[in-house]
């Protein structure tokens, strides 16, 4: 269910500002992106499983607030990652 390395050097590479950025908010962004589509497909499958529900409303709460940050510090930032990602907001 996790992301594999090159599944997350992809995600780096392409929301990174810099080589080797892995601690910016775009790119944390990006990785709880990819981990919450990659289990919404696993909860398709697997209705009763609530105990990685928990751990998906985990990473949601925590995108939650890594945008907000970044809208904060600086809204044309935020505006791009949510249109470069496809987020609801």
């Amino acid at each position: 269910m996790a992301l594999t390395a090159a599944e997350k050097e992809a995600i780096l590479k392409e929301h990174g500002q810099s080589e080797g950025d892995t601690g910016s908010p775009e790119v944390q962004v990006a990785l709880l992106t990819a981990n919450i589509n990659k289990l919404q497909g696993h909860f398709s499958a697997h209705k009763q499983d609530h105990h990685s529900r928990r751990g998906l409303i985990r990473m949601v709460n925590q995108r939650r607030k890594l945008l907000d940050y970044l809208k904060k510090k600086d809204l044309n930032r935020y505006a791009q990652l949510i249109a470069k990602l496809g987020l609801r907001r």
